[in-house]
């Protein structure tokens, strides 16, 4: 053996192995002959044989005659129309796949006359795979539209089997992939489509309204009706303005999709956030599998939203007629939180499908939750004083309404902080103020004008403290109305029992004032002083039952009543000033008469702890 021959076969340990490659390949029993002429090799090695890896190629010529008989006796294995898919089938086209690239990766291997022998072969034997292939995925896909049950079963157990033939497809037959792909595509659309949309009409069996156009914050009583009809309706009229049990929906965010059926049979209903958390719960659990499984099974996350674009439009088609008719603010503001929710869910999964759609919920439920909002304004300020007014000093029912409708809607924003609600608020804020004090001058008397402020204003702060988000500037605000308020109230009562002893004592001056101009003469302060002697206990009882009969709240009555004793007992005070600087015998058997002022605070206690 001389020195070339040697140097050749210690090349050959390094180069590519191109009959390892293309052997047991399978070639048609009507194609070649046995024979393949390798007349002309030997000049081509001399003339190649400076180049090591075209040179070492070239050597495996007559190897390739042999690969290329041996292939024969696997023809049958190989033929893929006439195969199953199974493991043998897979490897068999993981061995082609190999061998397609190999054939590609190399322009120097390309261009060798060795290659040319079985690249026809080659060719066909992809062709049929590919044939084969799609065949298989599309009627696997196919298969999808009859399942009565759920799609991720035979995503997961079937199609991810099979990930290995789209790999194929997308390597050998690009062509065919995508037509496979818009299969799948399409076929999952209206799979999709179909079953939001049949959720969708079962869901508007189940719907109990809550509020409708007139259920507004300003309107009267008499105009207000829910509504009625094929859809349950409220009667507590309460739920338009007050979150109560519904604010519990906000802690259901995991729990799984209502069963629409379940629910039907057993003659169920629920205000619309319950539906749409439902709704959009199976939307989450549904789009985050097949976002994921389009990129295991494809690996282009992308088409997921040509998937959607149908579920999505049945979804927007949904809202278009929903939102348009929906009037109940606390819903529409649960909604907001609910989609806030789920954002944060899909963020925590790491699946960003949602965001766009997610985020264009969230601005149609802002919109349609500041028309709603500006509606209660509205009804605020074009309120009818004439209508709306009761010969009551307790709390209006448009104070009640307003009351718990902004704590309910701050206790939905108390956690987030949106900005987006402090506009609204201060609007309704001015609206009531302005509509309370038209309501209050209705009243013929300043003093009952006064309490039915006070009632209205303590409204506003009980109700924001049993919320117990601490109300934010709407409790400072009607916090300083409030107690305002009490000291006139406290005053104007006080008059009605003590007039001219006020009006005496404060038109002379402070205790410390000496000038002989201001000291009072005995026969101007007598019949005061007696006068007051003689009745101040019995006046304590009287507004007593006044502040028990004019406030609703026990709390508030309690401090107004203990502010008016304080007020008394200053005014007392002033009165024994007076009465020591009267000259003469009166001054000393009348000031002998006259008790402390802890008689007064005595006096009080018993009252006080009435309460």
């Amino acid at each position: 053996m001389d020195d070339s021959t040697l140097d050749m076969q210690g090349n050959q340990k390094q180069a590519f192995d191109l009959g390892m490659f293309v052997g047991n390949l399978a070639l048609d029993e009507n194609g070649r002959s046995d024979y393949v002429s390798l007349e002309g090799l030997q000049e081509e090695l001399e003339e190649c044989k400076n180049d090591e890896k075209l040179s070492d190629i070239l050597a495996k010529g007559t190897k390739l005659w042999e690969h290329t008989k041996g292939a024969e006796n696997n023809v049958r294995q190989v033929q893929l129309d006439a195969i199953q898919v199974n493991e043998e089938y897979l490897k068999t086209l993981e061995s082609l796949s190999k061998k397609l690239k190999f054939a590609e990766v190399d322009s120097m291997v390309t261009t060798s006359k060795a290659l040319k022998v079985v690249q026809p072969e080659l060719e066909r034997l992809r062709q049929k795979a590919v044939s084969k292939v799609f065949e298989f995925i599309a009627q696997k896909i196919h298969a999808l539209r009859k399942l009565k049950t759920s799609i991720q079963i035979p995503q997961d157990n079937i199609l991810l089997k099979y990930r290995c033939l789209i790999i194929f497809l997308k390597e050998h037959g690009m062509e065919i992939y995508n037509e496979v792909k818009a299969t799948y595509i399409d076929t999952m659309n209206k799979i999709l489509s179909a079953h939001f949309r049949a959720y969708i009409q079962a869901m508007g069996k189940l719907q109990l309204d809550i509020a409708t156009s007139s259920d507004l914050i300003g309107v009267e009583t008499k105009s207000t009706r829910l509504s009625l009809g094929r859809r349950e309706s409220l009667r507590n009229g309460s739920a338009v303005f007050a979150l109560g049990d519904r604010i519990n929906i906000l802690k259901e965010i995991d729990q799984p999709a209502l069963i629409l059926h379940t629910a039907e049979v057993n003659s169920e209903r629920y205000p619309y956030e319950v539906l749409f958390r439902s709704l959009h719960k199976l939307l989450m659990d549904t789009a985050a599998s097949e976002y994921l499984f389009c990129g295991d099974f494809f690996g282009e996350e992308s088409i997921f939203y040509e998937i959607f674009a149908g579920p999505f439009a049945v979804l927007d088609e949904h809202f278009n007629v929903v939102l348009p008719n929906c009037y109940d603010a606390l819903g529409l503001m649960l909604m907001i939180r609910i989609v806030d929710q789920h954002q944060m869910v899909m963020f925590k999964r790491k699946i960003p499908c949602l965001d766009s759609y997610l985020d264009k919920v969230n601005i149609s439920l802002w919109s349609r939750l500041k028309l709603v909002l500006d509606m209660h304004l509205n009804s605020l300020r074009n309120a009818n004083v004439r209508t709306l007014w009761e010969d009551d000093v307790h709390p209006h029912y448009v104070m009640w309404r307003y009351a718990e409708f902004v704590a309910s809607l701050v206790h939905l924003n108390v956690e987030y902080g949106d900005g987006q609600l402090d506009l609204n608020f201060e609007r309704l804020q001015m609206a009531i103020d302005d509509l309370l004090n038209k309501l209050a001058k209705t009243f013929t008397k300043p003093k009952l004008q006064t309490t039915f402020l006070i009632n209205n204003y303590d409204v506003m702060v009980t109700v924001l403290m049993k919320s117990g988000t601490g109300g934010g500037s709407t409790m400072v605000h009607f916090w300083h109305l409030l107690k305002s308020n009490i000291p006139i109230f406290v005053e104007e009562m006080l008059l009605e029992h003590f007039n001219d002893l006020i009006k005496f004592v404060t038109s002379r001056g402070s205790e410390e004032s000496s000038s002989s101009a201001e000291n009072p003469s005995a026969t101007d302060l007598e019949p005061l002083a007696w006068d007051f002697l003689s009745r101040w206990k019995a006046a304590i009882e009287l507004m007593y039952e006044d502040c028990i009969t004019s406030f609703s709240d026990s709390l508030c009555g309690r401090m107004i009543l203990n502010m008016a004793y304080l007020r008394l007992g200053f005014y007392y005070r002033r009165l024994k000033v007076c009465a020591r600087r009267i000259e003469g015998s009166f001054n000393g058997s009348f000031n002998r008469v006259l008790f402390p002022v802890t008689y007064i605070s005595d006096e009080v206690d018993k009252y006080l702890k009435a309460f």
